[in-house]
């Protein structure tokens, strides 16, 4: 491969090339192409191997959900920091007949997993515990969530997960970002694994264009591609799993593994504005806290209020405050717990919690509480769209970056470190600062709380955009300021994913600015009293928007590798 990997912004670039042997792509001659407008099918992801692989299937006659099954297993390979078959995520799908579909395939908890069990013997909280190693790691989900999902599409398991096979057997050039990543985690590589995986290079630091060759984890998605889930969750992967917990003290079992099930939810599904936001339920705190801002910016003229203004800024800051703030209190495993979902999207419920609002002012996070209802960042995201009007939106996870970097021996792939999006201890905030109570404390077999947010937007009652992000508790701000774009502001696609984001969670009190966010408007906002604090990315936004011609633009956020293709 040519020592720098080549940022291509022209319309329509193809990034495969389809081989005899049935490789998706050239894995060691690639380039990203940040936006795209094609006419019959787009994938955006983290990664240029991974969109390609997606928009090779669309090519090959599959369906969206066929391309997203392609798509996530190629992001296990090619983007481990995030991209997995150790973790678990959210899909949203919309059929071309009108059905909504949501699957859930967030990780659980092990069922030898208990309340106060990263509390030491005065109940102060080990987050080391929760965050690295192998007592971080919920059951995974990934694997059992691509089956859910097949049975909406059109071809077999054996074509969608062979490019992810190819790639991890025969090797990818890998690019800037994951050379850096991989060596900035080595040393913790080493210290979490009795076996030393794929990831570490003992000769030297891994640069720009080396290959990555991942054989154990190409054996791995052979044994799914024969014996389906089982091959994941039963068997000799279970076995080899089962082995790593055992060696590093862990405490998932064979039970945990066979009996882990990924669970169709009811969509949530609101409208905004004149179009339908279609987008993910509980155990994901996103959908609904996103449901809570849309219908509270509704209340206020935000459309008549200029992009990234301090006035809208203001507005959205405040909004974003209080629903943080209820997110901490009520939200959790609805399985496990009794949310007050109705409730906290409730109109008068909303407008009751924006009356101490003033326009010009910042908000207190000691004053501003949860509303009272009578009893009851790594991460990624790709979107697709088919040519018959079928689209997916997905968002995945290991939660930190490269998880809990546990590599399990032998199988070659990341486990998750998802136990640290559970409330520890109630107050005690995760590494995202998200703060949590009872309703999100740990408890055998429960999911935890999620802020992932994978969102379809609906106009005229078909796919209008597709979006999400990873980012921990930016993404639900995130998302929403990208409709908020999309719709009140009427921003391009381009625009709404790579203009500066900012993000407000409640605690800390904090209104954090992207960099390249307008000098100005921080200091009216610092004049409001707001404390700023600028900071880097905030997320890694995919939309795919469908044009009144019937084209379709695909945008790959600027933030990162990512990258759209399509046909």
């Amino acid at each position: 491969m040519r020592k720098s990997i080549l940022f291509v912004l022209v319309s329509g670039a193809l990034l495969f090339s389809c081989r005899p042997d049935s490789s998706t792509v050239d894995p060691f001659n690639y380039v990203q192409v940040k936006d795209t407008t094609v006419s019959n099918g787009a994938v955006a992801s983290a990664h240029p191997l991974a969109s390609a692989a997606g928009a090779y299937i669309l090519r090959k006659g599959g369906n969206a959900v066929d391309a997203a099954i392609a798509t996530q297993f190629a992001l296990a390979v090619v983007f481990p920091e995030a991209g997995n078959i150790g973790g678990g995520g959210f899909t949203v799908i919309r059929l071309k007949d009108g059905t909504n579909i949501t699957i859930d395939y967030r990780e659980k908890a092990p069922g030898k997993a208990f309340r106060d069990m990263y509390l030491d013997s005065a109940g102060n909280p080990l987050l080391n515990l929760s965050q690295d190693g192998h007592l971080a790691s919920g059951v995974p989900g990934a694997v059992a969530g691509m089956f859910a999902a097949l049975k909406y599409g059109t071809m077999k398991i054996d074509k969608l997960i062979q490019p992810a096979i190819d790639l991890a057997e025969k090797g990818f050039a890998i690019t800037a970002s994951e050379a850096r990543g991989l060596n900035r985690h080595k040393e913790d590589f080493l210290k979490y694994n009795t076996v030393v995986p794929a990831f570490v290079r003992e000769d030297r630091e891994w640069q720009e264009g080396d290959t990555l060759i991942q054989t154990d984890l190409a054996n791995t998605l052979k044994r799914i591609k024969e014996e389906g889930a089982k091959g994941f969750y039963e068997g000799e992967t279970a076995k080899l799993i089962v082995e790593e917990m055992e060696r590093g003290g862990g405490i998932i079992s064979y039970d945990d593994l066979k009996n882990y099930e990924a669970k169709e939810r009811e969509p949530i599904l609101f409208d905004y504005k004149g179009y339908e936001i279609l987008t993910m339920p509980l155990p994901s705190s996103g959908g609904i806290i996103v449901e809570q801002m849309l219908k509270t910016s509704k209340m206020f003229n935000l459309d008549q209020m200029k992009f990234n203004s301090a006035e809208a800024v203001n507005l959205m800051a405040e909004i974003e405050r209080r629903s943080f703030a209820d997110r901490g209190k009520y939200l959790g495993d609805p399985d496990f717990y009794k949310v007050p979902v109705k409730a906290l999207v409730n109109e008068d419920y909303l407008k009751e919690r924006m009356a101490d609002f003033v326009p010009g002012k910042a908000g207190n996070s000691k004053d501003i509480k949860e509303g009272f209802i009578p009893e009851s960042e790594e991460t990624t995201h790709y979107s697709v769209i088919d040519k018959d009007g079928n689209a997916v939106s997905t968002t995945t996870t290991i939660n930190g970056g490269y998880g809990s970097r546990v590599v399990v021996g032998h199988a070659g792939f990341l486990m998750n470190n998802e136990m640290d999006d559970f409330s520890v201890k109630p107050g005690v905030p995760n590494m995202f600062g998200a703060v949590g109570q009872e309703a999100n404390a740990v408890q055998a077999n429960k999911r935890m709380l999620s802020s992932m947010t994978p969102t379809i937007i609906l106009k005229d009652g078909k796919p209008w955009a597709i979006l999400g992000t990873p980012g921990g508790t930016t993404i639900i701000t995130s998302v929403y300021q990208t409709i908020v774009d999309l719709i009140d502001f009427k921003m391009s696609a381009h625009d709404a994913v790579n203009k500066p984001k900012f993000h407000h969670q409640w605690l800390p009190d904090v209104l954090y600015l992207e960099k390249g966010f307008d000098e100005n408007v921080q200091k009216s906002l610092e004049a409001m009293g707001y404390t700023i604090k600028p900071r880097g990315a905030i997320g890694r936004t995919e939309v795919i928007l469908v044009n009144d011609d019937g084209t379709i633009t695909a945008v790959a956020d600027r933030r990162g590798d990512d990258s759209a293709a399509g046909y």
